[in-house]
């Protein structure tokens, strides 16, 4: 089973609420092979909440994965008290293993997560289902966290985004004459 299947399966059977964002979510709406962005982990959107976040910590490691915190193991014991901790600063934390590396989140930029849960949408891999934030939310959050590389990832793939969104291209203004 794909790494990414098998974990997200664990989460799913753990109660764990999360949803995938950021490059890796577009890439579910891509409709032809040629639509698919290149992305070297997956983004997972957590709710700042501490047992959720426990719970998301378990699985991971059940399947595998290290967690760390910037280039540091996350720390021990993996309790409460840590967890909130790193909800209280909205801690990134890695899970990485040898074929999967994974972003656990508690902040897409322009949202909060419950209106982002409402909008998902599942998609299917090897049957299992996987919740995936609306395209247009994934793209507004790119915008809104306005970092160089969501700049040029919008920037380098605006045609395909709108086509992902059903969007019409903007009109090609014609030259002025002299």
């Amino acid at each position: 089973m794909d790494p990414f299947a098998r974990l997200v399966k664990r989460l799913r059977d753990a109660r764990v609420r999360f949803v995938v964002i950021g490059v890796s979510g577009v890439n579910y709406y891509a409709r032809a092979g040629g639509q698919i962005f290149t992305t070297l982990d997956r983004d997972l959107f957590l709710p700042p909440e501490s047992a959720n976040l426990l719970r998301c910590w378990r699985a991971c490691l059940s399947e595998g994965l290290a967690l760390q915190a910037g280039e540091e193991p996350l720390g021990s014991p993996l309790d409460r008290r840590l967890a909130d901790q790193v909800v209280s600063h909205r801690a990134l934390v890695h899970a990485v293993g040898q074929d999967l590396q994974v972003d656990l989140t508690l902040v897409m930029a322009g949202f909060e997560f419950d209106p982002v849960w409402r909008a998902r949408r599942l998609f299917r891999l090897e049957n299992v289902s996987i919740p995936v934030a609306s395209l247009e939310q994934i793209v507004k959050s790119k915008a809104a966290a306005d970092r160089p590389k969501d700049r040029l990832f919008l920037a380098s793939h605006e045609d395909a985004l709108r086509a992902l969104l059903g969007e019409k291209p903007p009109r090609a203004r014609k030259g002025r004459r002299s």
